[in-house]
């Protein structure tokens, strides 16, 4: 016996495309009562757009122009400093306390949202004071703080009760410059990633972990393998924002010191006082090093959003004329 689909016979099929053809048509005649079929859709012309953008372009070439013509601006100190020596080393201490704060700070923040999401009060108000105190003062605040921190408390001691001192050093040998940096850095980033961690937590449905569960996995393999794979996709549009708002916000501390490129430009122009100049190659290497940060950024957002952005348009065509379909 042979069983017979619906829709098999030549005729059937083209009685489905035409009953869909007429569909479509009667949806857009619904979107648009008033528009005949035929009507051809002209998008309406705006003269003023390509006279707008000429006279930006006009502007910002003479704002360019009057700032390199002007005579504090010496073209011969900004090339002198642009790779000398003091100005690479200072960018090697800005990458690598942004690397190292960074790192720290967003283990911290997973720690973090993790505890602010905890159904125990205790946890989860203690992740809400610290987020509240970090993020409530200014980070160049902090940066005096554990840069100082030897006035506040002069010796760092372990002391026991029956036992006695078990060891005790000077603050200033332990809370040097760049340590006073990263710590400051650090605990601050931890702070503003943990709401963004916490985000990107929340927006994996709770059915998942659920799921996860229901086939034995325990709460840390259901959030390593379900949540975070699906939160990163929320989660590393703004961390990359906020490595790049990190990787500036190291300019903060030459206040303390750390011997970053801000600090030794700042060293330089003290006793040159070509501030303007040294200003602009500060500039121009920080310019530089966010410019590098967004090519990884922006593989990563393409990277983890593959399951729910569409590809490019050429992109769809290449598949579809690969594949023998019509795009």
């Amino acid at each position: 016996m042979t069983i017979r689909q619906p829709g098999s016979e030549p005729g059937e099929r083209e009685a489905g495309r035409r009953t869909l053809t007429a569909g479509r048509t009667q949806y857009k005649a619904w979107q648009n009562p008033a528009l005949p079929d035929d009507i051809r859709v002209i998008p309406r012309r705006q003269p003023w757009t390509p006279v707008a953008a000429v006279a930006c372009i006009a502007i910002f070439v003479f704002l360019l122009w009057r700032f390199f013509e002007n005579p504090v601006v010496d073209r011969g100190v900004i090339l002198e400093y642009l790779f000398k020596d003091i100005t690479l080393r200072g960018v090697g201490v800005t990458l690598y306390l942004t690397a190292v704060s960074m790192i720290a700070g967003i283990l911290g923040a997973i720690i973090l949202a993790v505890m602010h999401l905890s159904d125990n009060i205790v946890l989860s108000s203690l992740a809400r004071l610290y987020i509240s105190i970090f993020r409530g003062t200014p980070l160049l605040v902090q940066l005096i703080f554990w840069g100082y921190l030897g006035i506040f408390t002069p010796e760092l001691s372990l002391t026991l009760p029956g036992i006695g001192t078990l060891f005790s050093v000077p603050t200033a040998q332990v809370i040097t410059p760049m340590v006073a940096a990263m710590l400051a850095m650090s605990l601050n980033a931890a702070a503003y990633s943990a709401e963004i961690v916490r985000s990107g937590i929340l927006s994996v449905p709770k059915g998942q972990v659920e799921a996860a569960r229901s086939v034995g996995m325990t709460h840390f393999q259901a959030f390593r393998r379900v949540v975070m794979p699906q939160a990163l996709r929320v989660i590393i549009p703004p961390m990359g924002n906020e490595v790049i708002s990190m990787l500036k916000g190291t300019s903060l501390v030459s206040v303390i010191a750390g011997n970053d490129l801000m600090t030794n430009l700042q060293t330089v122009y003290a006793q040159t006082f070509q501030v303007i100049p040294l200003l602009i190659v500060a500039s121009l290497w920080y310019l530089f090093m966010v410019s590098i940060l967004t090519i990884p950024q922006s593989w990563l957002e393409r990277k983890f959003g593959q399951s729910v952005t569409r590809p490019p348009a050429k992109r769809r065509k290449l598949v579809a004329a690969f594949s023998g379909k019509k795009g």
